[in-house]
């Protein structure tokens, strides 16, 4: 997985591609954890080019809600193909997000 991260006016997105799995996760926790360190208010994940999520995928995610909400830092996600939204709707996780179809108005909603 290739992780990238932007700022939008005190919005972070954290840009991910490839599969949200086990494998990523030492990554994904401390690129969260860097963003959060620089007292960012909001992070949106773009999960524009994540075509997977597997059970450690979804921890990582609840992870990061929970880090999020700790640290009074709002979380938006952005960009979920059918197949990973498919995923939130069967493990009953997508009323836990905050999800946008797009990822500029994940960003203006922080407005």
């Amino acid at each position: 997985m290739k992780v990238k991260t932007q700022n939008y006016n005190g919005v972070t997105v954290v840009e991910l591609q490839g599969e949200l799995d086990s494998d990523v996760a030492e990554l994904f926790r401390n690129t969260i954890t860097d963003v959060i360190a620089k007292h960012k208010t909001g992070i949106v994940l773009d999960m524009s080019g994540v075509g997977f999520i597997d059970s450690a995928g979804l921890e990582q995610l609840l992870w990061v809600r929970d880090y999020c909400n700790e640290n009074k830092c709002e979380l938006r996600l952005a960009g979920l193909d059918e197949n990973c939204t498919r995923i939130l709707e069967i493990t009953r996780l997508a009323s836990e997000f905050d999800c946008y179809a797009e990822l500029a108005r994940a960003v203006k909603s922080f407005a």
